[in-house]
């Protein structure tokens, strides 16, 4: 007898499904499971690793430390054309002093808050002086110097002459006034309101000293 053979077939799947024996279908699932458990555990230790290799941010190129030492103490950052200016180009122009407003240039007249201001050509004196600093006298040292601006406009005639008051005087003086009064011109004497037919203006002009390396000659 056969008594002793194993069953086969349907009778051997039973006995498998009896015994808590599952078939290759029910491993899917629990492989499954195997692998995410995996992948996370594996991402879960990867990013730790990638914290702390990650490289270090570059050090900042030459072009940025050279903008950075550009700032000064405020925070502005200052371009070449305001690091390049020298002394004299930094001048410093005084407010208009009306010194003289008459009928003519022998009437005695009234001054000050008494003139008409003669707002066109107060501020041109101011942009004249600006623009020509190069003819400022070459000392060496600091100073004023008054520009006094005359009109006269029943001869439509003007000039530009240095005041008593500034520091400088003399050839030198006498020479920057001339180069602004280049620089004022042509005046529009028939567009151009005014009460009195002669006046007398006046701005103090102060330039510090040159700086080393200005390249000026230096007169005494």
């Amino acid at each position: 007898m056969n008594s002793g053979r194993r069953p086969s077939g349907p009778l051997k799947e039973m006995s498998r499904r009896r015994l808590g024996l599952g078939g290759a279908g029910n491993d899917r699932p629990l492989r499954a499971q195997v692998i995410v458990t995996v992948s996370v555990v594996l991402a879960m230790l990867a990013i730790p690793l990638y914290l702390l290799r990650r490289p270090s941010p570059a050090p900042p190129s030459g072009d940025g430390e050279r903008a950075s030492g550009a700032m000064d103490h405020g925070g502005l950052l200052r371009s070449k054309v305001d690091a390049g200016l020298s002394g004299k180009s930094r001048v410093k122009i005084g407010p208009v002093q009306r010194v003289k407003c008459s009928a003519s240039k022998k009437s005695r007249g009234n001054e000050g808050g008494l003139c008409d201001a003669l707002a066109s050509l107060e501020e041109g004196l101011a942009k004249a002086i600006a623009a020509t600093t190069e003819c400022a006298p070459n000392t060496g040292k600091a100073g004023t110097l008054n520009y006094v601006l005359e009109l006269d406009f029943s001869r439509q005639r003007y000039k530009v002459f240095p005041g008593r008051s500034g520091d400088w005087k003399g050839p030198q003086a006498k020479r920057a006034a001339a180069c602004v009064a280049r620089s004022v011109g042509p005046i529009r004497w028939s567009s151009t309101p005014h009460q009195y037919r002669y006046y007398l203006i006046a701005r103090m002009a102060s330039y510090p000293a040159p700086e080393l390396g200005d390249g000026f000659p230096v007169f005494e």
